[in-house]
């Protein structure tokens, strides 16, 4: 049984890889960075709102971020007259649907279901694809219906194809490797923080109360932890005279 279990907790990395089809790299997630929060919802109104909704979501809650009423109407607020709105595509489903032939899907919940570190490498790793419909693929999703809609952010990447034959058996193999054909407005670095952010109100959208759900789940402990310690010494008061 210990065997068996042993060569399961090994083939759960090996079975990751396989699901996405590429190594997941670890998103820069920090729910109590408002700033990042905050420049995250810009980016998401800006590029995913135009396709995709987030019916679960009202702008209204983007002051838990520690923006103003204000700011939102004058800097977020595109698709809609109303801040206690839910966040809905400016773009028709039918024209969606028509242009990639897949209603975008809603992203409420995406981080919840497909994680924070899919998320953060898929937005990494589009590349130029000329056989495609929208003329881009990506590693971690192939043939996925979406563009690049960030490449004028982080430039055209394409795919390096290299053979390798080898000398004793005259197999030959193939390496694929993601190189920069045109740079974007943003360096490397720049543009990971950018999408780092984005991600990271991908997740914070998904479940807004989660930090301070966090917290009051830890003082509950505490105050669990201090009636079982009274709880504990009246029980060795009381029966401190039995023997």
């Amino acid at each position: 049984m210990k065997k068996l279990l042993a060569i399961f907790l090994l083939a759960i990395p090996a079975l990751a890889f396989a699901q996405h089809g590429a190594q997941l790299e670890r998103a820069p997630i920090d729910l109590h960075d408002k700033a990042s929060l905050q420049r995250g919802a810009a980016i998401f109104v800006n590029h995913c709102l135009n396709c995709h909704s987030a019916s679960a979501m009202r702008y209204a809650r983007l002051a838990d971020l520690g923006l103003t009423e204000q700011q939102i109407k004058d800097n977020l607020l595109f698709t809609t007259e109303k801040i206690g709105d839910t966040m809905s595509a400016s773009q028709d489903v039918k024209v969606s649907k028509a242009a990639f032939g897949v209603v975008p899907p809603d992203l409420s919940l995406v981080a919840r279901s497909r994680s924070a570190d899919w998320l953060y490498t898929y937005l990494r790793s589009f590349y130029r694809d000329p056989k495609s419909k929208t003329g881009w693929n990506n590693t971690v999703f192939p043939n996925v219906a979406m563009p690049n809609v960030l490449w004028e952010f982080q430039g055209e990447q394409v795919m390096q194809v290299n053979e390798r034959r080898d000398e004793n058996t005259g197999d030959v193999t193939e390496t694929h490797k993601l190189v920069m054909a045109r740079p974007g407005s943003l360096d490397r670095g720049r543009y990971d923080q950018y999408v780092g952010d984005l991600v990271n109100y991908l997740v914070y959208m998904g479940e807004p109360a989660q930090t301070s759900r966090r917290m009051w789940g830890v003082v509950a402990l505490f105050v669990l932890s201090f009636f079982f310690l009274l709880a504990l010494l009246l029980k060795h008061e009381f029966w401190k005279d039995v023997r």
